[in-house]
């Protein structure tokens, strides 16, 4: 007899539970292999001992992407290695215990913890959806100019966090794609260097960066070529300014209670 059945005895709508908790369960496991391509493994916080990848549900399968414009190919994670790059900091840990915070020993801004802590990004400039660099001194690019209405910083004295003039804003870095001035161009008589806009206060009369004190400016990166920037050196600019919104001034070190 017909009573209208189209899978007859069969659960349906529990075989599409059970299938759907078994595409879950392996979903969970497939995106926590692939989330471990990249700063595993993880380390001990107190020895700096690398610790287990977890077994084979827990460790990444390797995978070779191909870079645009002929920029080479990037395989993760590296067979049989932690797949980072070594870094020197030259910080001691307060305490021995894990977590405990590092302070810079010598040059804070050599030091690499904290603020300044920067990551080995790759030492091509950071490129456009037509493979010319992003990042280039506003002159390479006539279509970008500095809005009317507002202060262009070119020929303006800058000065840092103790008030000190540490020189003066000679160009502009801009970025190609996203119409964006990045950096300042600061000539401090000595020599040029990139100043993150971010960090910037512009006004009338002057720039203002608080992040440094005037002096610091002498020692702060500048690119190798200077038409461009790499991805590289913007993270070793930025994290130089960044150190010193913690380790420029004492009064700056601890927290006010």
């Amino acid at each position: 007899m017909n009573h209208g059945n189209i899978v007859g005895t069969v659960d349906a709508a529990q075989l599409a539970m059970i299938s759907f908790i078994l595409f879950f369960v392996c979903l969970v496991f497939w995106l926590r292999r692939e989330d471990r391509r990249e700063g595993y493994p993880l380390e001990d916080a107190l020895t700096g001992r690398l610790l287990s990848e977890g077994g084979p549900l827990s460790a990444a399968s390797p995978k070779t992407f191909i870079l645009p414009f002929g920029k080479g190919t990037v395989s993760v994670p590296m067979a049989g290695t932690d797949n980072r790059e070594a870094v020197d900091i030259m910080a001691e840990r307060r305490e021995n215990f894990g977590g405990a915070p590092y302070s810079p020993v010598g040059d804070v801004f050599a030091a690499g913890v904290g603020p300044g802590s920067y990551a080995n990004r790759a030492k091509f400039a950071d490129l456009d959806a037509h493979g010319n660099p992003r990042i280039v001194p506003m002159g390479l690019v006539p279509e970008i100019s500095v809005a009317g209405g507002s202060t262009d910083p070119r020929g303006l004295p800058v000065y840092g966090a103790d008030g000190a003039r540490a020189g003066k804003v000679v160009d502009l870095w801009v970025d190609r794609a996203e119409h964006m001035v990045r950096y300042l161009a600061v000539d401090t008589g000595e020599r040029t260097v990139l100043a993150p806009m971010p960090m910037a206060v512009v006004r009338r009369d002057g720039v203002i960066i608080s992040a440094i004190n005037a002096a610091d400016f002498l020692n702060a990166p500048f690119p190798a070529n200077p038409g461009e920037i790499t991805r590289y050196e913007e993270e070793r600019i930025v994290a130089y300014f960044g150190t010193g919104y913690l380790y420029a001034n004492a009064d700056r070190l601890e927290p006010l209670v």
